[in-house]
């Protein structure tokens, strides 16, 4: 059963018991990255790591740009 398959009776079932539709897929993949990407982050500040992330990239991003367009 494909992912559009399994959508379509999942709300088929939800009208007949009167429940909120489930959102379709793929809708809050995006947040579920964000999260995933955090939690991350706090399990490697509980573990006394140093967290990887944003600011890290940013960074990394600034000094390839500068050796790129030189300042």
């Amino acid at each position: 059963m494909s992912i559009t398959q399994q959508y379509l009776l999942d709300t088929y079932r939800a009208r007949q018991h009167g429940d909120p539709t489930p959102p379709a897929p793929g809708t809050h993949d995006w947040q579920a990255m964000r999260e995933l990407a955090d939690h991350r982050r706090f399990r490697a500040t509980l573990t006394a790591r140093p967290a990887r992330g944003r600011g890290r990239d940013r960074g990394r991003i600034r000094a390839a740009l500068a050796r790129l367009f030189g300042r």
